[in-house]
């Protein structure tokens, strides 16, 4: 006990507290905003502008071209300010134009391809405006972890999120879908506004390309923004096998909510590697720190994850009917899949990020790409036999499978010195 009150401890220091907090807020004010736009907006208009943003999240990764996943890991390894200050001029001169050339190839597709559902393509090109402010948002963030200030990286988060629910409460109850569309578009604009100190530098001025900028740098990004998307893809792929296999929208909507609490406890990873994502890719040759931390983490999320399935597992029923009595059949498939979420806390989330740290993006893209081709061949196989049991199976065993090769392939990088810094 005495390694995990430290290892807290360590993460409350890099401000740990203010990324849980702001999370947590995060969370808190999206679904606000979604109930929000759901009272303001009728339901056929909303869909058609959900929709278009759902196509938008899958290419939210390839903003800038992923050059603020190389920005975080590269920066990390850079000791030098003068290199540091480089590297940020040229993520922001390129990445500004990546992403302005992404947004005019967005536009193009929603203005000359023709899309079934109606204005499908006229949101698309509206919505592809939001790709730069996206970029530079999230350069700021990085910025500020790079300096191992976490708790801007809070204050970012928590004044995106208020922002977010003040514009789309405004902007909805006067121009309703067109107003949804305004909020998403120009919160991202206000608050890179709010903290445009971060990231001043003037794009006219001359400096020198950093020695370690080549192939690998770009292809570093392009690959992480490949592997993001096949990730989304994974989590998403139950949904849509459920509803074409099933034929039934009972059981899309049952799926969906028994999976809402496995899947929502998946938040708590992300706010330690958020922390110190940075801290572990900057001491990354040291094995000892490594180990340490690696020996931390799995400790503190296995008695987590121990914790979470025994109290859901005592508990299923109570929750279950939280939401609807009739979800309290799929007891067993809860179950399975809060046994199945055990393997991302425990594994996945360490160790796909720890890769990410050695410069071995690639191996997440090819075991997530691997995780995807199995779901789909795995679930077209037991939905039919076992219904909603059959997706929850083939999730849990994914998870762990997606988890324990990610760690494998960690090890044996790590321990042959195969990787780059």
């Amino acid at each position: 006990m005495n390694l995990i009150r430290t290892y807290i401890q360590s993460f409350l220091n890099r401000s740990g507290g203010y990324i849980f907090t702001a999370t947590i807020i995060a969370r808190i004010f999206s679904f606000l905003t979604s109930w929000i736009a759901l009272q303001l907006i009728p339901n056929k208009e909303l869909g058609l502008v959900l929709f278009s943003w759902n196509i938008i999240t899958f290419l939210i990764p390839f903003i800038g071209f992923g050059l603020h996943q190389s920005y975080i890991r590269y920066g990390a390894l850079t000791n030098n300010n003068k290199d540091k200050k480089s590297l940020l001029y040229y993520v922001l001169k390129k990445g500004v134009i990546a992403s302005g050339v992404l947004s005019i190839i967005i536009a193009s597709i929603g203005f000359l391809f023709p899309f079934k559902l109606f204005k499908t393509g006229h949101y698309l090109s509206i919505f592809s405006l939001i790709f730069i402010p996206l970029f530079l948002f999230e350069v700021i963030k990085i910025k500020a972890r790079l300096e191992h200030r976490n708790k801007v990286v809070a204050y970012c988060e928590i004044i995106y999120n208020s922002l977010l629910i003040v514009t789309v409460s405004l902007f909805c109850y006067f121009f309703q879908e067109n107003g949804y569309i305004t909020a998403l578009i120009t919160t991202p604009i206000i608050t890179v506004f709010v903290f445009r100190k971060e990231i001043n530098i003037q794009l006219k001025t001359r400096i020198e390309k950093p020695s370690f900028i080549n192939k690998e740098f770009w292809k570093y990004g392009f690959f992480g923004g490949l592997a993001n998307v096949a990730t989304m893809l994974l989590f998403a792929i139950d949904i849509l096998l459920v509803g074409y296999l099933l034929e039934e929208p009972e059981s899309i909507t049952a799926y969906r909510y028994i999976s809402l609490i496995p899947f929502s406890i998946l938040f708590l990873p992300r706010v330690f590697i958020t922390t110190d994502f940075v801290s572990f890719t900057e001491k990354i040759t040291q094995k000892k720190y490594i180990y340490n931390y690696i020996k931390s983490y799995m400790l503190l999320f296995s008695v987590i994850s121990i914790g979470f399935v025994i109290f859901f597992h005592l508990f299923d029923e109570i929750t279950l009917t939280f939401f609807d009595a009739s979800f309290t059949q799929y007891r067993e498939s809860f179950f399975i899949l809060n046994i199945g979420v055990c393997g991302i806390l425990i594994f996945r989330g360490l160790f796909g990020n720890l890769l990410s740290s050695i410069g071995k993006i690639k191996a997440n893209y090819y075991i997530t790409l691997t995780a995807l081709c199995i779901n789909i061949i795995s679930n077209y196989y037991l939905i039919p036999k076992l219904g909603i049991k059959g997706a929850a199976i083939t999730s849990a065993l994914l998870m762990w499978f997606t988890g324990i090769t990610s760690f494998l392939t960690f090890v044996y990088y790590y321990k042959r010195n195969n990787f780059t810094v």
